[in-house]
């Protein structure tokens, strides 16, 4: 979802930072060979999470939905040279895929992979972050909160994707669309909780940084 004019939006992307050669491999095999590619953190997105991850230099990176890998390698860009990336998603047909780009990667040894239920897989992680992205299934964004917030640094960073719905956030509310009541209970949740400060940008379908106090 893009809510500039198509023009201003080119312009933006023009003037930004290109993707690596790795990632645009990674993003043609994602459209060519797997199924809802707009998933994708895609060029743009990518490069904001790499910015945001270099601005921090995190050591413990927690990312709650991988898809092909392709955010996982922009948010690594900026480990410190001990740090780690967990990175959870619950479709295994894409392990195989997520691994041969890990693997290309310089940051090989830096990522974990987790397949499953990624509400069964946090309490195991035996960390605390410095970095989280959420970037699952809406219907469990609240949830996923509640799981990690007690697990963040002092200074963290939450990053949590598609916040603003393809724009659903503002309109009348289906009854059985449960994906916008929860995303509408988070974003208050977000905006309304003591212990964080937060900024929901309109980048894409709406992107939200809030730092742990």
């Amino acid at each position: 979802m893009h809510f500039l004019p198509e023009k201003l939006d080119e312009y933006v992307v023009q003037h930004s930072q290109s993707e690596p050669k790795l990632l645009q491999e990674l993003s043609r095999e994602t459209w060519q060979k797997v199924l809802n590619p707009r998933m994708l953190s895609g060029a743009f997105q990518g490069r904001v999470l790499s910015m945001i991850s270099k601005l921090v230099q995190p050591k413990s990176i927690l990312e709650i939905g991988t898809y092909t890998g392709y955010s996982a390698l922009c948010l690594a860009e900026g480990l410190s040279k001990d740090g780690m990336i967990h990175t959870i998603d619950k479709n295994e047909e894409l392990e195989e895929l997520q691994y041969k780009y890990f693997q290309k990667s310089e940051y090989r040894d830096q990522i974990t992979q987790y397949v499953g239920n990624a509400l069964d897989i946090i309490p195991s992680i035996n960390d605390k972050f410095d970095l989280v992205f959420i970037d699952a299934d809406k219907s469990n964004y609240v949830n996923y909160f509640h799981q990690i917030i007690e697990k963040m640094n002092t200074g963290g960073i939450i990053l949590s994707d598609n916040v603003l719905w393809s724009g659903k956030v503002i309109e009348e509310i289906d009854p059985k669309d449960i994906d916008t009541k929860i995303l509408l209970e988070y974003n208050r949740l977000l905006n309304e909780d003591s212990r964080l400060e937060t900024v929901l940008l309109p980048i894409r379908d709406g992107l939200t940084i809030s730092r742990v106090k």
